[in-house]
């Protein structure tokens, strides 16, 4: 998997990788992380994967973001229930 770009951003870690015919957009936030693949000739390049990281994807990304912690919270609690 090849690094192709960083995008700097103040809340995310975000990267888009290529590997096997796909981009590969990655947003990470502290120990949890999203991927999304988009095949290489769904797009013209990573120019346009670049375009597709809107202001509502990433809400909608910090929204699930929020359910993946409360999820592993209960998750952790439930381990020692066991």
């Amino acid at each position: 998997m090849r690094l192709v770009k960083e995008i700097p951003h103040v809340r995310y870690k975000i990267q888009i990788f290529q590997y096997n015919g796909k981009y590969i957009l990655k947003i990470e936030l502290a120990q949890f992380e999203q991927t999304f693949k988009i095949g290489d000739l769904d797009v013209s390049g990573v120019e346009e994967v670049e375009k597709m990281i809107t202001e509502e994807l990433l809400n909608n990304t910090l929204k699930r973001f929020v359910e993946m912690r409360e999820d592993w919270h209960t998750a952790f609690k439930q381990k020692n229930n066991k």
